[in-house]
């Protein structure tokens, strides 16, 4: 059994990744600071699902403070810390742009600075697909993502330079994890397939940005669990695209999927397409094939029928979160 320690646990990402290891009978320690970027009753009900667990422990801190975060690499002996703290949300980004760079840069210095100081060695990060704006598709790790569009965007590269020199200076061995549209139950309410979802079903406009046509490389939440979780292994330093690896899958597909999956059709408010988002992404997975054995499992279909099933079981409190 190993001790891991989780930031951001009440996170989308987090939360799911956290229980695979509860599963699998490893020990975490979770982390978050439950702030109000989104709704915070979707982050207490994944946190409900966790705390019922003895092998799983939760510290509300957060990542920014330093001083509130080394007691807990006094208190336990980490075999690898997972940093899945983040401000995410390309557009959020533009309007408080300090926030970002503060926790997904600041945080992220902190947390490596305790493993250098306490002798931690494996480190593992979640990035982004918004990194690769402008570049080639297939995306590949290998693209220079020197010029990022969003603050977002520009917060993780920072973060991932950070763990490189770290990496060179004291050893650490990282791996950076860049996803791709994870969608999926109980996933944030600013991505467009909740929101849609719960729009559709609803009978509210849709706001669309654009025509509809920008595309994703949708994967689905488990998947990328699965992937972050395999990532624990030793690599020495590695950037790794975790995406569905298929062609992108345009939003109006998407919108026209859930329709179907519900029973009743859109109505779609369009609104401009906006500058910071990016037109299509899509991954190329040949990396975390090779060096993690993995590949995605769940398509877009099941996964967005496991999403409408999620939302059925829990539409009499989940109709009150804001979107």
């Amino acid at each position: 059994m190993a001790t891991y320690l989780v930031t951001g646990v009440a996170g989308f990402i987090a939360a799911r990744t956290t229980q695979l290891l509860l599963d699998a009978g490893h020990r975490v320690v979770g982390v978050d600071n439950l702030n109000d970027y989104y709704d915070v009753r979707l982050k207490e009900h994944r946190l409900a699902q966790l705390t019922r667990q003895s092998n799983f422990t939760f510290v509300r801190l957060d990542i920014e403070d330093l001083g509130a975060i080394e007691p807990l690499f006094v208190r336990f002996t980490f075999d690898a810390v997972l940093n899945l703290a983040a401000r995410a949300g390309v557009r959020y980004s533009m309007e408080n742009p300090f926030v970002y760079l503060s926790t997904n840069g600041l945080g992220s210095l902190n947390l490596l600075e305790l493993m250098r100081r306490h002798g931690v060695k494996k480190h593992v990060m979640a990035s982004s697909s918004s990194l690769y704006a402008g570049q080639k598709m297939p995306f590949t790790e290998d693209l220079p993502v020197n010029t990022p569009i969003s603050p977002y965007a520009a917060s993780k590269k920072a973060a991932e330079l950070m763990a490189y020199t770290y990496h060179s200076l004291y050893q650490i061995d990282s791996t950076i994890l860049r996803y791709f549209t994870v969608y999926g139950p109980a996933s944030r309410p600013d991505m467009a397939q909740l929101r849609f979802l719960r729009w559709i079903d609803e009978g509210k406009p849709i706001t669309l940005f654009g025509d509809g046509s920008q595309a994703r490389d949708f994967t689905y939440v488990d998947d990328i669990a699965r992937g972050t979780i395999a990532a624990l292994k030793p690599l020495g330093f590695e950037i790794i695209n975790l995406g569905g690896g298929r062609n992108p899958i345009t939003l109006m597909s998407v919108v026209e999927k859930l329709e179907i999956l519900l029973g009743k059709k859109a109505v779609c408010d369009r609104q401009p397409f906006h500058v910071a988002d990016v037109r299509e992404t899509w991954a190329d997975i040949s990396k975390a094939e090779r060096l993690l054995g993995w590949r995605p499992r769940v398509g877009i279909d099941e996964g967005l029928k496991l999403s409408v099933d999620w939302y059925r079981a829990n539409k009499d409190w989940f109709k009150d979160v804001k979107l």
